[in-house]
């Protein structure tokens, strides 16, 4: 194969087919993060956040099975070779959910708005862009590197779960994270109402299978090629301001997955979008509207790199491989998320 295309196309090819399932599956099972947090809290729903439930615990079976066939080393992944700052997490992620209830959506939400014609989200989108690399890479890194300073992983146990209670236990730690995988999608699909919606656990399923796409993929390419590029799966922070700067500079810059996951993202929502009938052009009307959601995204695009993760690349990647990260930075995100929505909502006074 590498001797028709380079490594880093087949990469982006991996990137854009995994990531059109996860567009699909915004568009035709209505799969959102915020969506589901709001359903939870205001909408008497829980299907939603039932459906996170089963693409992350198909993800993490997915993966530690990958582990356990030698197809892919969790600990070649960031989320366990970074050392893990709780704090950064709890702060990163607070602030990625309060500008995401800001926003109306997250970054691989706005991407899948983006695909049915949405042109408010996409000024989401470069917003998010050019603030994830002004923390990450611009002005204001090197304050982000003196506060939260991202260092390898030094001890022989990964900052992961089923690694640590695998070194405790004695267990494999691909025994010990498909059990988890297992029990979290069997919590999740114990609720008739959601039965009665099958295809909405099928969309589901494919989120949980385009991140193990990404994993297994990546790790092929590394493992066979020869310009030792990253095992990744999706996220959609800094891939953002990736794709900003392929877009720009892609003469003189290589593609990467990122650039193609964010691709796949568009084009799966543009695709379900037409299959729904749903696509039309719209844009914001309201400059308080606008003035919020550019803030919101800015918030979003500082917390992801100090988080070191989004929705997707904490709540579905980096839960794939059970970090510690992931479950702390979600519950943040949830917390931060639920105090912008009461905020839009009911606002902060009481009810007389």
């Amino acid at each position: 194969m590498f001797d028709i295309l380079s490594e880093h196309h087949v990469v982006a090819l991996i990137g854009l087919g995994s990531g059109m399932l996860l567009g699909l599956a915004a568009r035709l099972g209505r799969f959102c993060t915020l969506g589901a947090i709001e359903d939870l809290l205001y909408g008497g729903s829980d299907l939603r956040m039932r459906m996170w439930g089963v693409a992350g615990g198909l993800a993490i079976f997915g993966s530690f099975a990958l582990m356990a066939t030698g197809l892919f080393d969790g600990r070649d992944s960031y989320y366990l070779s970074i050392r893990w700052m709780p704090l950064a997490s709890v702060l990163g992620g607070l602030c990625f959910g309060y500008g995401m209830a800001l926003a109306g959506n997250c970054g691989f939400g706005a991407i899948a708005r983006l695909g049915g014609g949405d042109l408010r989200s996409f000024v989401i989108v470069l917003v998010m862009g050019v603030s994830t690399f002004v923390v990450l890479a611009g002005p204001l890194a090197p304050l982000r590197a003196m506060l939260f300073s991202q260092q390898e992983v030094v001890a022989s146990t990964p900052p992961g779960i089923a690694h640590q209670l695998g070194a405790l236990t004695g267990l494999s730690p691909s025994v010990v994270g498909m059990v988890t995988g297992l029990v979290l999608l069997g919590v999740s699909l114990a609720s008739r109402a959601l039965w009665r919606r099958p295809a909405q656990i099928f969309w589901a399923a494919m989120v949980g299978l385009g991140v193990m796409l990404g994993w297994a993929g990546t790790a092929w390419v590394a493992r066979h090629g020869f310009e030792a590029l990253p095992v990744v799966s999706h996220s959609f922070a800094a891939p953002l301001g990736e794709s900003l700067l392929w877009w720009m500079t892609g003469s003189v810059r290589p593609v990467s997955f990122a650039v193609g996951s964010v691709a796949g993202v568009w084009a799966g929502a543009f695709v379900g979008s037409l299959i729904k009938g749903h696509f039309r052009w719209e844009a914001c009307e309201d400059p308080r509207e606008l003035r919020r959601q550019i803030v919101g995204a800015a918030l979003m695009g500082a917390g992801a790199v100090v988080a070191m993760g989004c929705t997707i690349g904490q709540g579905l990647s980096a839960l794939s491989v059970l970090a510690y990260s992931a479950p702390v930075t979600m519950v943040a995100i949830f917390a931060g998320a639920a105090v912008g929505l009461r905020q839009l909502i009911v606002g902060f006074q009481p009810a007389e």
